[in-house]
């Protein structure tokens, strides 16, 4: 792995896989856009085997987890624990297999559900519950070109590769005895580069010299305060665009082109059906608190708050720059490549 081995960038330890569980000779387009080679299974800087198969990586992870506790049980330690699954290719153990109503995804699903258990109890088993910062979450929406094996976005609009709800909205569960009260729901939006500095708050470290986007979030996760400390969301996807800035309940969207199954059901057994690429035109808008499906396009109902949404965009364009921008004595333009 070289420079980017998670040993030289602050990890202690390493067990895993280098990079997407999917970039391996098995991939379903390997000949036509790819030309992956064999996935390697690393235990620190060293490659010790070759994955034919994934069946027993998440009971292997789980178990590498458990067992860095049992060894740092008397030490602060920070664990991360990504799971490969439930990204495609899916696999479970034989102890899963089958045993859901869900099929093969079900299965995972499950599986992933026990690895969870299995940590939590290894934390009470060392009476480390109490002081222990538990996070869950998950990093996009379903993969639906997947289908069978992509998962569900629910009521939400659209999965993963998109700036919809259903792309971007993720559950976050937060378990930690000594500084949250148990059973509280936040309706307060945060996202996951939050994480960063909210625990770095926590335990007194720096946060990196560079700016950087998220903010300390304590106390909106405490109840203290419903308000964001963030002005505005920005979503931005392919060539540093931005498609779409939320602010309180309203989100609104620029014109883009994004991949949808247009309403297809998606592939069947791991093999994915082919996107469509849709093209919003014209912006549109929504009031998430009452539409959270985003069905019901309120742009031509809300001047003010369209207006008030494009100049916070504008901002964040001049900030960080855009792919479609460019600035003259006019304002702000389509251009090419900032």
């Amino acid at each position: 792995m070289g420079p980017f081995s998670p040993l030289k960038h602050g990890f202690d330890e390493f067990y895993g896989i280098p990079y997407s569980n999917d970039m391996w000779p098995n991939h379903p387009s390997q000949g036509k856009w790819f030309n992956f080679p064999p996935l390697p299974l690393y235990d620190g800087d060293i490659a010790i085997d070759s994955l034919e198969d994934q069946t027993n990586l998440t009971r292997d992870l789980t178990f590498k987890a458990v067992d860095f506790i049992k060894r740092n049980k008397d030490n602060p330690f920070f664990l991360y624990v990504p799971h490969p699954q439930p990204h495609v290719p899916l696999f479970v153990s034989d102890q899963f297999e089958g045993k859901s109503e869900r099929g093969l995804y079900g299965d995972v699903i499950m599986e992933i559900d026990w690895s969870v258990g299995e940590i939590v109890k290894s934390l009470e088993e060392h009476g480390l519950t109490e002081n222990t910062i538990v996070i869950f979450t998950s990093d996009n929406g379903p993969w639906l070109s997947y289908g069978t094996h992509g998962g569900s976005a629910g009521e939400l609009r659209e999965g993963k590769g998109t700036n919809w709800e259903g792309g971007v909205k993720e559950p976050f569960v937060m378990k930690f005895p000594n500084g949250l009260s148990a059973g509280r729901t936040v309706e307060s939006h945060v996202m996951s580069i939050d994480i960063l500095p909210t625990i770095a708050g926590l335990i007194g470290a720096d946060l990196p010299e560079l700016p950087i986007d998220g903010l300390d979030v304590w106390d909106v996760l405490t109840g203290e305060t419903t308000e964001s400390p963030h002005e505005a969301f920005f979503y931005y996807y392919n060539k540093n665009e931005l498609w779409a800035v939320r602010q309180g309940d309203w989100k609104l969207y620029f014109p883009h082109t994004y991949n949808s199954l247009d309403g297809r059901s998606g592939g069947q057994d791991g093999m994915p059906m082919n996107y469509e690429s849709m093209t919003l035109e014209q912006p549109e808008l929504y009031n998430l608190a009452i539409d959270r499906s985003e069905t019901s396009n309120v742009y031509a109902d809300h001047p003010e708050i369209v207006a008030a949404l494009n100049a916070i965009a504008d901002n964040k364009r001049l900030e960080l720059g855009d792919a479609l921008l460019e600035i003259d004595g006019s304002g702000l333009r389509e251009a090419g490549v900032f």
